[in-house]
């Protein structure tokens, strides 16, 4: 059987409302030579049926929820050694394939690649005083500039939403780790900040190209404070057990978390007469509570190891 020379993949959890534009972008790629994967996990709303309306799309049932879980079974599922993800609320550009496959064609060690992403905003919604460019980052926004990047540090890695990777480097690390993304309402994260340390650590490489552009949508619920404040506990929770993995825990992460939390509340003091700035330190600093209540929970119970798919 010929293998497709990228597989677009899409998991997918009750998202009808936006779910059949993003399959759609796939469809629609100005690339000759490609399958589209739509991974429902656990879906209980039409997601198959607007995927069986679409000719030409593979539609796989995984029951287990989580983010690592569905990504897994559509790598396992797909058919090419390049295999580019696209969350079920975000729109491809027309050339995001053919840029993210040009990539890996040019450069043997590239590992990991992603692209800008924009923000879609509801009709009549405008973004809120309170938000800052870097809370921005928490809806998905992403954008390094006009030129490709290769990344050096972990913390520019390219969003999950629209994230690329080789089926050989993800073979070599054994799949994305159960122990990050998300399950559900739970917003745990950092899985691509992770895999990124694993890639620079083995002498892959990561990149990021402006030109697979990606936009986003910003649902309304995301638009609460209490949203953001939850995406912040997670945050912090995600780190710890980001540096659980990589080996770093400890009772410095106590004097981290403790610092940050300090910080935090003195930047929110500081930045008073900033709305968006005073609200994003405030997040910030309720998230390092998260991060020290794991990192306590972390010394008094079992090490978390890398979960086996």
């Amino acid at each position: 059987m010929t293998k497709p020379k990228i597989s677009a993949i899409i998991c997918t959890h009750n998202r009808e409302q936006y779910l059949g534009a993003a399959i759609d972008s796939c469809l629609e790629q100005d690339f000759p030579d490609f399958e589209v994967v739509v991974v429902d996990n656990a879906s209980s709303d039409r997601t198959r049926e607007i995927v069986e309306a679409r000719v030409g799309v593979t539609y796989v049932y995984e029951p287990i929820t989580g983010l690592s879980v569905a990504r897994n079974t559509g790598a396992r599922v797909a058919k090419s050694d390049i295999l580019a993800y696209l969350d079920d609320d975000a729109v491809a550009s027309p050339l995001w394939l053919k840029t993210l496959y040009d990539a890996y064609q040019n450069n043997e060690k590239l590992a990991i690649a992603g692209g800008k992403v924009t923000l879609l905003w509801p009709d009549g919604i405008k973004p809120p005083q309170w938000l800052s460019s870097g809370l921005s980052g928490n809806l998905g926004a992403y954008d390094l500039g006009a030129n490709v990047i290769y990344i050096k540090q972990p913390g520019m890695t390219p969003r999950g939403l629209n994230y690329s990777i080789r089926r050989t480097f993800l073979e070599e690390i054994g799949g994305f780790d159960l122990n990050l993304g998300r399950v559900g309402k739970n917003l745990l994260s950092n899985e691509e900040l992770h895999m990124t340390e694993r890639a620079l650590k083995l002498g892959w490489q990561v990149a990021y190209l402006p030109d697979a552009l990606v936009a986003h949508n910003v649902s309304p619920e995301r638009l609460q404070r209490a949203w953001f404040f939850s995406r912040g506990w997670w945050q912090g929770i995600s780190e710890c057990y980001r540096e659980q993995l990589s080996g770093q825990a400890g009772p410095a992460q106590l004097l981290r978390g403790s610092d940050r939390i300090m910080r935090g509340l003195y930047n929110s003091v500081k930045n008073f007469d900033d709305p968006a700035q005073r609200f994003d330190s405030l997040v910030y600093a309720y998230g390092q509570i998260g991060y020290l209540i794991a990192a306590i929970k972390g010394m008094i119970s079992t090490p978390v190891k890398k979960i086996k798919t």
